[in-house]
């Protein structure tokens, strides 16, 4: 039975569907020695290649599905290759025998906390997409005087670049005598999202930290750029929230 690409390629963890979409408008797949198309119907028969990487797939021995919680550190980039050589998160991740890892949603550069992985590219596709409101919960220290106005403004929401934003909960932490810690929740991972919702009120963020994602908090015993696998319990509690 043939299956479109990007479904194929996701379900044996070769990366996101969005993602394998991308790659083949930069052909940068083949299926057997051809350059791929969009919504191409292939089987797990067929020989892949993917930037540059051969890739069998194989039907008898499907891939486990695994999920890294990763606590990421100011200054790594979410990217999987970065042209100034920058680290990079997968950097520090185990190697996988077959498929590669994938990112659910990134983080900035000067963002750090919970970042999920998972070699099921279906699955993050599934957690990335926003019909599954998933909460993301940040703490931020907050530069400037922060109103009841403002707060106000970020829960009933503002309008951005790329449309409409908001916070579904915002509460206050301790104060400095220039700034305030905030806790934070949103349902999307746009690009800079949370820093572009403060900056909309004329305020900085100076430290940005995601906690939470969906039913999985940062556990303050995991270090900065180390990871922990999930329990399939975990994983069925994310999936199914």
């Amino acid at each position: 039975m043939k299956t479109r690409i990007h479904k194929v390629l996701a379900d044996h963890g070769i990366g996101s569907r969005r993602g394998i979409e991308s790659l083949i408008r930069q052909k940068k797949v083949l299926v057997n020695g051809q350059l791929a198309s969009i919504g191409q119907l292939v089987s797990e028969k067929d020989i892949f290649e993917v930037e540059g990487r051969t890739v069998r797939l194989s039907k008898k021995d499907p891939t486990k599905r695994r999920i890294l919680m990763y606590n990421k550190k100011v200054g790594e980039i979410s990217s999987r290759n970065d042209p100034d050589h920058k680290k990079t998160i997968f950097d520090s991740l185990p190697k996988l025998r077959s498929g590669r890892w994938v990112s659910v949603g990134r983080l900035d550069i000067n963002t750090s906390g919970l970042i999920l992985f998972t070699n099921d590219g279906s699955l993050a596709n599934q957690l990335m997409h926003p019909s599954s409101n998933i909460e993301r919960e940040y703490i931020a220290r907050v530069h400037g005087h922060v109103s009841d106005e403002i707060l106000n403004n970020l829960m009933k929401g503002v309008k951005l670049d790329d449309g409409f934003a908001k916070f579904t909960d915002v509460q206050g932490g301790r104060k400095g005598n220039t700034n305030q810690w905030f806790a934070m929740v949103i349902m999307e991972g746009r690009t800079r999202e949370v820093r572009r919702l403060w900056e909309s009120q004329g305020l900085e963020i100076s430290r940005l930290k995601r906690v939470r994602y969906g039913t999985l908090f940062l556990p303050a015993s995991l270090k900065q750029g180390a990871f922990k696998e999930l329990s399939k319990g975990e994983i069925n509690a994310l999936e199914h929230q």
